[in-house]
């Protein structure tokens, strides 16, 4: 399978055909449901292509495992495809390095055996010169999983081995939480959502970056609650976010 020969050298559409040539080499694959491409012509002469081997459902973690370390070899004979595997309701981004795909296939087996997920995305996100990057976006069941799987991700919890350079973690899941803009935790944001969630019902929450402060909390409460109150505790809670915290109900305008 890694041995037919590529046409992409000459090709004016690059991208184009750099996708023909993943779709021709994987097509006959065991185990596959079926494959997604992207096409990125940038230049004649010139592109990219995104290759995703979908697996069918049931598909053993052995067979995960042993497609990874193909796909792996297959990625580091071609530099510009970046290859996915989607797989119980997991993608992840394959890359040439071996340190690092072992990194990211150990959080796909613990991220398939967490209840807690509904699915994940686990993509490479390289910015100029630091390569070794990821963007993790993880949806959970509730809210309440989405914050412990926050944790657990972000090293606080013994559910989940962090990856090294994570640019960005995003849990959804009724509540809506990522990392600051330092890529670290956003403790006092958290601080904020914990305090009210203490006292008042909780319908929704957004704990994310925000240009300005740095954080932002947004926490809607159920209609009947003192939203002045909830609204001191947020601020209490975290005094550097300021203004950046707010507390409104289902009810209000």
């Amino acid at each position: 399978m890694l041995g037919l020969p590529s046409l992409t050298g000459c090709a004016i559409d690059k991208g184009t055909a750099l996708a023909a040539d993943f779709e021709e080499n994987w097509d006959s694959t065991p185990d596959l449901a079926k494959i997604r491409t992207t096409k990125n012509n940038t230049l004649p002469f010139k592109g990219t292509s995104t290759g995703t081997l979908i697996l069918k459902d049931g598909t053993s973690a052995d067979r995960v495992t042993k497609l990874v370390g193909e796909l792996r070899e297959y990625v580091s004979r071609h530099d510009k495809i970046t290859g996915r595997i989607a797989a119980d309701g997991i993608t992840f981004t394959v890359v040439a390095d071996e340190g690092r795909t072992g990194e990211v296939l150990a959080l796909w087996r613990s991220l398939t055996a967490d209840d807690r997920v509904a699915d994940a995305d686990i993509n490479d996100a390289p910015w100029k010169k630091a390569t070794d990057r990821w963007r993790i976006e993880v949806t959970a069941v509730d809210a309440t999983g989405a914050l412990a799987v926050f944790k657990d991700m972000y090293g606080r919890g013994d559910r989940h081995r962090p990856l090294s350079g994570v640019i960005v973690l995003t849990v959804k899941g009724g509540l809506f939480v990522e990392t600051d803009f330092n890529d670290g935790f956003p403790a006092e944001a958290i601080a904020a959502y914990e305090a009210v969630l203490a006292q008042y019902p909780v319908i929704r929450a957004t704990l994310r970056r925000d240009a300005v402060s740095g954080s932002a909390v947004s926490i809607v409460v159920v209609e009947g609650v003192d939203r002045h109150h909830a609204r001191e505790l947020a601020r209490r809670a975290a005094p550097n976010l300021g203004a950046a915290v707010e507390v409104t109900s289902d009810s209000a305008d």
